[in-house]
């Protein structure tokens, strides 16, 4: 079975993250990685804007993100306007399509499913909403999705709130979608003391089956990849 290359990052500036991904990217795109990569990281405050970004739905002043010690980047990843933190485990799947499914819409339905099987261990029923990208539970939005590709080399991911504080989806509206409730593991499940770590291998684990891959741990391939920029 080909395998799923899995590093665990911890605590990583979002910049620092980004220049990861994209040095694996462009090394998986080249062939210099010859598997799938699944860098799981956490973020300290950050609000990223994606392609689809309106300039509305960030509601803070940059005055105000500053003195909440929230970073600000516009990114290539698709979607609108979403929040890292603290807390939230993020997933950056560098994976190449043309060795599965070159369909970006399949790709977004098998991160969601993969986030749904990872929920559903842990004992929180979670699904989809039709006609919008993510994973929900009871009508609440848990984990935002938004990726990029090159070649069909996929970068950007998931993130999932655990133990994420709720009140920085304040300063925007969340994916751009009007009235969404934000939701996390700690708060729909309190009595189970998640924590991002402990989640980390669930998850990575049903992103490996859904891709059926063999998930492997890794480390320093971020490190490694070529250093060019993508």
């Amino acid at each position: 079975m080909p395998r799923l290359l899995v590093e665990r990052l911890g605590l990583v500036p979002y910049a620092d993250a980004l220049e990861m991904q994209r040095r694996v990217a462009r090394a998986r795109i080249a062939g210099d990685v010859s598997e799938d990569v699944l860098l799981l990281v956490e973020h300290p405050a950050v609000i990223t804007l994606g392609r689809s970004a309106k300039a509305g739905h960030l509601l803070a002043s940059p005055e105000l993100l500053s003195a909440r010690g929230v970073e600000l980047f516009d990114v290539e990843r698709g979607g609108d306007v979403t929040f890292h933190g603290p807390g939230q485990l993020v997933g950056y799947p560098i994976v190449d399509l043309k060795q599965h499914k070159r369909d970006l819409h399949w790709y977004l339905r098998q991160v969601e499913q993969a986030l749904i099987d990872a929920l559903g261990i842990l004992g929180l029923p979670a699904e989809r909403n039709p006609g919008l990208t993510g994973v929900w539970t009871s009508g609440r939005k848990i984990a935002s999705i938004g990726v990029h590709a090159r070649d069909w080399v996929t970068w950007h991911g998931f993130a999932l709130n655990v133990t994420t504080d709720l009140r920085y989806f304040d300063l925007m509206v969340p994916c751009g979608i009007q009235a969404v409730t934000m939701t996390s593991l700690d708060r729909e499940l309190p009595e189970t003391g998640v924590t991002v770590d402990g989640v980390a291998d669930i998850v990575a684990a049903a992103f490996a089956r859904v891709f059926e891959l063999e998930a492997t741990s890794s480390s320093g391939i971020a490190a490694r990849a070529d250093l060019s920029g993508v």
